[in-house]
């Protein structure tokens, strides 16, 4: 949940860690932090945004540069203690000598903290981390330790999870740094380091990393670094090369990343299918998964695991898969399927969707059916995260950066990835042959029917200042877009703090149609499907009841349109691909509604981007 960033090399520290932070801040908000080591630590912190910190100091320092060539920053989405400035990071030892920053949660804190109590230490946060911090001091106290023997030891006897960066007074040519179940990236340059807990802070220094495994510590210093475990045993790094693109981490003259990010969307679905279909045959390739292709096709059933919108492409991805291939599907809440003993066989296959690849639930969903014997499949946009790295195969959606918040792309690229996932299995199993062809024909054409969407920004922003003060929004759809109506309601959700309600059309009689009045707006996606004469009885029951309609309908629609006191039309595609561009006119909404509140859009309250903690 928390962002970490941490420098070591022959640079003014300070200046790179606040950038750093400000790359970071999409995955925590609530406090900033820093601390510089220039003979002595020096740290600063404060309850708020990193522009906060940074104002915070200039005024503490009368505009006077933090001098330092090794520092680390924090910005933290809280979990033990309230978001305040004392339970900022960095933390500090009982001798204020060395600092720590953490992401994750150690779950034994409570019982560390009697016993340091009673060893007379005392504590000024209500943080798990500060607990962690005075035990690395503890163990360099009484055995006469290293700090980073130190750091191995304290790190055996916790419970939980952690991503981490300590630096010390005593050791001012050193950084270390260790992950269990929170990421942990290396950035090795020229004589200088940089540990972060994703890559985007690092590309301005370098492109070559090491992504930390589970159970690993590193020990950097100006002239090299140390790579073992917390058992001690030393490990030889595998050095990756980032293809991140500065400009797509910029937000590329638009107000705001999540609106750069749904104009993205013909691009970033042109990257997930480029090389792996062609329109003009038969051809699907997924080389992330050819060497399991023929095992996924035999497969008695198939799970999928995610977590919010993961979730929900997840649902179409059980409607598309069933149709094409015949294979059962079910899926899962990844929180809900870690705890209730799942029955998984071997001869299933799992499929995890993440677009962070570090989402916790989803992580130990992963571990719960390798422990099974079951095939697991990732389908994530993080090239080297978690996921793609602990699974048998997968398909990177090579989406691009995600900055905002409340995912978009991510979810028209997961879509897009189930579905040609869909149509190798069903190629494979030699069913639905022509469907398979018809769809490859219609998937290239999906980019270019989302610029047509995107030229209605304007009207849907109008659509949006007629209801941005509503209190409460229905949004319903049936099959292929069932799942799009729980997507439209999240993003409302998230976003602008409006509540709002997905449901499958025909369930609205069933107890939701109690809320329709005048002041209930009702977003029906009504395209022309195996579904849209029904849709239709559901908007003329809407009406009869004052309900105020907004209908997503396919273009040259007419019974839908003369219903609906809004619409937004879509260009008519197969319905299987409907759930792509659908979805497009639900971002555009909850956005413009969102901002017309005055919300901040890229870092809604009480959110992260990449849910690394349960």
């Amino acid at each position: 949940m928390c962002g970490i960033v941490a420098y070591i090399g022959n640079k003014q520290a300070y200046p790179i860690v606040i950038k750093g932070l400000k790359r970071l801040e999409y995955r925590g908000y609530d406090s900033a932090g820093v601390a510089i080591l220039n003979g002595k630590l020096q740290i600063y912190k404060q309850k708020g945004k990193v522009s906060d910190l940074e104002g915070y100091i200039e005024k503490k320092l009368n505009g006077r540069l933090v001098h330092g060539t090794i520092g680390m920053g924090h910005t933290r989405w809280a979990t033990h203690g309230e978001p305040n400035d004392i339970n900022a990071h960095p933390h500090t030892s009982q001798r204020k000598d060395f600092a720590i920053i953490h992401n994750g949660i150690i779950e034994n804190y409570d019982t560390l903290k009697q016993q340091l109590i009673k060893l007379g230490h005392h504590f000024e946060s209500d943080t798990d981390t500060e607990v962690l911090a005075h035990l690395i001091e503890e163990y360099m106290q009484q055995n006469s330790l290293s700090l980073d023997e130190a750091v191995r030891m304290a790190l055996n006897n916790v419970v939980g999870a952690y991503g981490i960066v300590v630096m010390s007074e005593d050791y001012p040519d050193m950084l270390i740094g260790a992950r269990k179940g929170s990421p942990l990236v290396l950035g090795i340059g020229d004589k200088e380091y940089m540990l972060a807990s994703d890559a985007t802070p690092i590309v301005e220094i370098t492109r070559r990393v090491v992504y930390l495994n589970d159970g690993e510590m590193v020990i950097a210093r100006r002239d090299g670094f140390t790579l073992k475990t917390i058992d001690n045993v030393v490990k030889t790094p595998f050095v990756q090369y980032l293809e991140l693109e500065l400009e797509e981490l910029e937000k590329g003259g638009y107000e705001h990343f999540m609106l750069k990010e749904i104009f993205e969307q013909p691009t970033s679905i042109s990257n997930c299918i480029r090389g792996r279909v062609n329109h003009n045959s038969d051809y699907i390739h997924l080389g992330g998964i050819a060497q399991y292709i023929d095992q996924i096709a035999q497969a008695q059933r198939i799970i999928i695991v995610g977590c919010g919108t993961s979730w929900h492409a997840g649902l179409v991805g059980e409607y598309i898969i069933e149709e094409l291939t015949r294979i059962p599907v079910e899926v899962e809440y990844a929180s809900e399927f870690r705890y209730r003993n799942p029955i998984i066989n071997p001869n299933d296959v799992v499929i995890a969707i993440s677009q962070s690849g570090e989402t916790a639930d989803t992580l130990a969903a992963i571990q719960l059916a390798k422990s099974k014997g079951a095939l697991i499949l990732g389908i994530c946009n993080v090239v080297g995260s978690s996921i793609p790295r602990i699974t048998d195969a997968g398909i990177y959606t090579h989406a691009g950066p995600e900055i905002g918040v409340a995912s978009t792309k991510a979810f028209t690229a997961q879509v897009t990835a189930l579905i040609q996932l869909a149509l190798k299995i069903a190629q494979k199993r030699g069913i639905n042959r022509e469907k398979v062809l018809t769809l490859l024909k219609e998937l290239m054409q999906i980019p270019q029917h989302i610029q047509a969407i995107l030229k209605q920004n304007d009207k849907i922003k109008e659509i949006a200042s007629i209801f941005k003060d509503a209190s409460n929004f229905l949004y319903l759809g049936r099959g292929y877009n069932f799942p799009v109506a729980l997507e439209g309601a999240l993003k409302l959700k998230e976003i602008s703090y409006i509540h709002a309600e997905g449901y499958p059309a025909a369930e609205m009689k069933h107890g939701p149609i109690a809320l329709i009045d005048e002041n209930m707006p009702v977003v029906f996606i009504a395209t022309k499907d195996s579904s849209y004469e029904k849709v239709v009885n559901n908007i003329m029951e809407v009406k009869a009841r004052k309900g105020r309609v907004i209908a997503i309908v396919t273009e040259n629609d007419s019974q839908a349109s003369k219903l609906a006191e809004f619409t937004i039309q879509i260009p008519e595609v197969d319905e299987l691909l409907t759930p792509i561009l659908s979805v497009i006119p639900l971002q555009l909404l909850s956005y413009h509604i969102a901002v017309m509140r005055g919300c901040n859009v890229d870092q809604p309250r009480n959110l992260a981007k990449s849910v690394t903690v349960e």
